[in-house]
């Protein structure tokens, strides 16, 4: 695994000189593993805006997972939720939204039930469960701070869902199931960990590198133009087509593979000091960046 700063091992492309954009993934990267932002990280996102450099936060997560922390970090920006798959604008309406076919969220709920893994359903900013008391559901409703809707049959609500996700405790399972997935809705879905817990099944087109491309179209940039930082496979998308891609320490080497630089993991501030060393040093804008979505609903790309 890579060690701080330079990545040897990274891609080929040679990183940016030049970046306008930061998007940036939250959980085991800007939040540390108590979910938490560091004085530091806010003082980094202070010294991006007085660089006139945006932050856009593109996660795994139902748009109130996100928008809880819009006030500590002091942004005011677009964000991608459910994997990049919606896209909110900064008043929290929907943007522009990808939603899995109807069939394959009928076929993702089979596959995960029969494996006895809960499932959840999230629908812009719904996020429908089959038990609200389930403790992995209390959980996370706590961690996301967003409050689940229960229904007696998910397999009646096929329609504009965003993402499905498998839950379970038994990490060697979903991590299984990963691979199994993939291989069932291949050329129908995207499939990927998010985390050691969830596994996320959103539209085909629905990913990070989604959500970057629309987020720097919207701001009347070039990909190559944007800083990225992850640090999970559901990242490698958009650490794939940074101008500026960056892991973090503790990621696995595929996703490092992936990165210009690696940072300190996300115990030891290693967001604060990626944006310090990696990005700022970059940021050279002449005015702040405005945000102006030309048309809402973009298709996907083709």
């Amino acid at each position: 695994m890579a060690g701080f700063g330079q990545n040897r091992h990274g891609p080929d492309r040679s990183p940016a000189r030049h970046i306008r954009l930061v998007v940036s993934d939250m959980d085991g990267t800007l939040l540390t593993p108590d979910k938490q932002i560091t004085a530091q990280s806010v003082a980094a996102v202070q010294a991006l805006r007085a660089a006139g450099v945006p932050l856009c936060l593109v996660s795994s997560r139902p748009p109130g997972g996100m928008e809880m922390y819009f006030g500590q970090l002091g942004i005011n920006t677009p964000y991608g939720a459910l994997n990049g798959g919606t896209v909110f604008n900064p008043d929290g309406t929907i943007r522009s939204r990808l939603s899995l076919d109807p069939q394959t969220v009928l076929d993702t709920l089979d596959l995960l039930e029969t494996r006895q893994v809960d499932t959840w359903l999230f629908r812009g900013h719904e996020w429908l469960v089959r038990n609200a008391q389930d403790p992995l559901v209390q959980a996370e409703s706590q961690t996301v701070q967003t409050i689940p809707i229960q229904v007696s049959n998910l397999h009646a609500c096929t329609q504009n869902i965003g993402k499905v996700a498998g839950s379970t405790a038994d990490h060697a399972l979903l991590h299984e199931q990963q691979t199994k997935i993939s291989q069932h809705l291949a050329g129908r879905a995207s499939v990927a960990l998010s985390s050691k817990w969830f596994l996320d099944i959103t539209p085909l087109h629905a990913n990070k590198g989604h959500a970057v491309r629309q987020l720097a179209a919207d701001y009347g940039i070039s990909v190559e133009e944007v800083a990225c930082l992850g640090d999970m496979n559901n990242d490698i998308p958009m650490l794939s087509i940074a101008g500026l891609a960056i892991a973090m320490g503790q990621a696995t080497p595929d996703v490092q593979a992936c990165a210009h630089y690696v940072s300190s993991p996300n115990t030891q501030e290693g967001w604060a000091r990626a944006i310090t060393d990696f990005v700022l040093p970059r940021c050279k804008t002449d005015a702040t960046m405005r945000y102006a979505p030309a048309t809402p609903n973009s298709p996907p790309p083709q």
